[in-house]
């Protein structure tokens, strides 16, 4: 059984070895994760370089996304790298101070002190630590420590209930995405955006370098989470990234937050990736906890589209193992997602040819129970529209895009696959497409299955047929050679 809920993993000190990544990506890898808020931008290129060589070994796709560090908020460096604060102490945070110590802390962000007030909770190192604002004096935030404890280097702030205005896109952002275009990645995921605006500004940047990669919208501030329908359709996708969302809205607030952004997004034709601990105890230990079995579980009933792994494939002990045991428990749940296609389908409305097709597919192949269904297509659009509902029949998308074929690494349920397709006859297209799959070993003589093409050949956004066949009740065409 093929696994429909894709991985994506950091890539790091602990993954960069290429015999390592290419285990990683035999164990299930399907994107790889560049983190954009450590190293530079020749760290960038080799890495992708030695990604698209493992693909290239396994004969595997591997898509790459670029994750650009945003404005996170932080304290600056202590004179010996880490204080103590206690219960009750006074604590500055002083926008013109260079080296911390036990007194005050120094700010990456200079403008936190016109964005705060008195009484507001700052909450520091993921809300480990707590301050109380009590007085704002110029540059300086004078604050009362809620909850103490050790403060190291460059952790960061927030502020409890959100608000704060720091930009979306930095001047760093905005250099990364010439590097993410450089590179040619497939997406790039937009940290701490408030608006549409936001994205529209990062697509923008990202058309005008040369891009056409997806773009993910981090969902990870309060305001994001009230503007998040306006969000989703500025943005192909959504990561739904729960450490800083947690910090901001509470974290009781974040399991029921997790199942409304995926339900929203996959009614909205938008991708899903789910992201933070999700087994994080892995960073150290060759096994997970239950408690994170659990939660990758129920991602995957959530119907996300990829799960995401960060520290554990970046700096952790195992970063194969890690994604064998996602993949195992991704699998198991899969096994129990509910079908409820027949609801679903009469509940959406369509007016586009190539989606009508796209949800005349579906419907037919989970009601014939067919073996698979193939979707010839440029842009993925089609296999897109398919894999939003599901059906429990897997989708072979064939492109002879590769770009298009790395993007699809991402779709839940779809297996992107090269074609071709440089016969313009249809039947000679749907005999190959047939051949191919024969070939991947999905499907025997004599199975049923369900393809869909767009006429005339080789034009995108023009997928208009749909045919049931047998394998192996057609004869190969004349020029098929």
């Amino acid at each position: 059984m093929a696994r429909h809920t894709k991985i994506v993993a950091t890539l790091g000190p602990a993954s960069t070895d290429a015999q390592v990544l290419e285990r990683m990506v035999h164990a299930g890898l399907d994107v790889v994760r560049m983190n954009f808020s450590h190293g530079k931008p020749e760290d960038h290129i080799a890495r992708a370089e030695g990604v698209r060589e493992a693909s290239a070994r396994t004969g595997r796709p591997v898509g790459i996304l670029a994750d650009l560090q945003g404005p996170k908020i932080r304290v600056g460096k202590f004179e010996n790298g880490r204080i103590t604060l206690a219960e009750n102490a006074a604590f500055i945070l002083d926008a013109r101070c260079e080296l911390g110590n036990e007194h005050r802390a120094g700010l990456d962000y200079k403008d936190l002190p016109k964005d705060v007030k008195v009484g507001d909770i700052l909450l520091l190192d993921d809300g480990r630590l707590k301050l109380r604002v009590e007085r704002i004096l110029g540059h300086e935030i004078h604050t009362k420590v809620r909850v103490g404890g050790e403060l190291s280097n460059n952790k960061g702030i927030n502020r409890q209930g959100g608000g704060l205005t720091a930009p979306a896109l930095t001047a760093k952002d905005m250099d990364d995405i010439k590097t993410a275009a450089l590179i040619g990645v497939d997406f790039v995921a937009v940290s701490f955006p408030k608006s549409a605006a936001d994205m529209y500004m990062a697509r923008q940047l990202l058309r005008a370098a040369g891009s056409d990669a997806l773009l993910i919208a981090k969902i990870e501030r309060t305001e994001a989470v009230a503007n998040l329908e306006e969000i989703l359709d500025a943005s192909d996708g959504i990561m739904v990234a729960r450490g800083d969302l947690a910090v901001e809205v509470g974290d009781a607030a974040v399991p029921a937050l997790q199942k409304k952004m995926i339900r929203a997004a996959r009614d909205r034709n938008k991708l899903t990736i789910t992201a933070t601990q999700m087994m994080e105890s892995m960073i150290l230990s060759p096994v997970p906890t239950r408690a994170e079995v659990s939660d990758v579980a129920n991602a995957v009933l959530d119907g996300t589209d990829a799960v995401m792994l960060s520290a554990e494939t970046a700096a952790g002990k195992f970063p194969v193992e890690v994604i064998e045991a996602m993949s195992r428990v991704c699998l198991e749940a899969e096994k129990s997602a509910e079908v409820s296609l027949d609801r679903e389908v009469l509940n959406r409305q369509f007016t586009r040819i190539d989606q009508s097709i796209a949800m005349a597919a579906i419907w037919t192949a989970y009601h014939l129970k067919v073996k698979a269904i193939a979707a010839l297509t440029q842009t993925g659009s089609t296999a897109l529209w398919m894999s939003r509902l599901n059906s429990g029949v897997p989708i072979y998308a064939l492109t002879p895009e590769t770009s298009s074929r790395n993007q699809m690494t991402l779709y839940r349920e779809v297996y992107p696959l090269l074609m071709s397709q440089l016969h313009i006859d249809r039947d000679v297209l749907l005999w190959e497409a047939e051949q191919i799959l024969l070939d991947q070993g999905v499907v025997e003589y004599g199975d049923l299955i369900v393809l869909t093409i767009g006429e005339p050949i080789g034009s995108s956004g023009g997928t208009n047929t749909l045919k049931i066949v047998r394998v192996g009740d057609h004869v190969p065409p004349d020029d098929a050679d």
